[in-house]
C-alpha cells in the first residue's frame, strides 16, 4: 500500500507542485503591489508641490527677469525686512529707501513666507503703509526656516523683488 501525503516527496522532502509555484508567484507579486501602493500613497500625501510649476515657461521668461533685475539694480533701493514674533503671530516690517537715503512711498508691498519643503505651509502677509517708506503686516507662521519673498510694485508694475532665507524664532 502506497500512502503519500500531498506536497511531500517519496524521499521525505517537499515536493514542488504547479499549485505551489502559482500561489508563491501570486503572493510575491501581491506583496510587491501592496508595497508600491503604500509608497505611492505616502509620497503623494507628503509632497507639497514643486518650486516652479513649469520650467519651460520659466525659461521663456528668463530674459524678462534678467531685465527686471537690471532695472531693480539701477533703482539703488535698499529694502530692509524684519520678522518679529508677537505671541503666535509674526509681524513683518519693511523699510524702503532710495539711493539717497530718502523713504520711498506710494508702493504696493506684498510679502510671502515660503516653506522650503512644503508649499502648502506657505504664508502670505498683507502689508500696509505705516508712513515714510515703512510697511507692516501680521500673519500666523510657525517657527523654523523660511524663504521670505518681498515684491514691491507701483501701479501694477513690479519694481523690486527680494528673496532671502530667514529663521523665524
Amino acid at each position: 500500500m502506497n500512502l503519500r501525503t500531498p506536497g511531500i516527496s517519496p524521499t521525505g522532502g517537499w515536493r514542488v507542485t504547479g499549485r505551489m509555484v502559482f500561489f508563491t508567484l501570486v503572493g510575491f507579486f501581491g506583496l510587491i503591489l501592496v508595497a508600491n501602493i503604500a509608497l505611492v500613497d505616502f509620497a503623494i500625501s507628503t509632497f507639497g508641490g514643486v518650486d516652479t510649476p513649469s520650467s519651460y515657461q520659466a525659461g521663456l521668461h528668463f530674459k524678462d527677469e534678467e531685465a527686471a533685475a537690471a532695472a531693480q539694480k539701477a533703482l539703488g533701493w535698499t529694502v530692509d525686512g524684519r520678522v518679529t514674533s508677537v505671541g503666535d503671530e509674526r509681524r513683518l516690517a519693511v523699510e524702503v529707501v532710495d539711493k539717497s537715503g530718502q523713504p520711498v512711498t506710494g508702493l504696493d508691498v506684498v510679502a510671502h513666507l515660503g516653506h522650503p519643503v512644503d508649499a502648502r505651509r506657505d504664508v502670505e502677509f498683507a502689508l500696509h503703509s505705516t508712513g515714510h517708506g515703512h510697511y507692516a503686516g501680521e500673519a500666523a507662521a510657525p517657527v523654523g526656516q523660511w524663504r521670505l519673498d518681498i515684491d514691491i510694485s507701483r501701479d501694477g508694475e513690479r519694481l523690486y523683488r527680494s528673496r532671502n532665507r530667514i529663521t523665524v524664532k
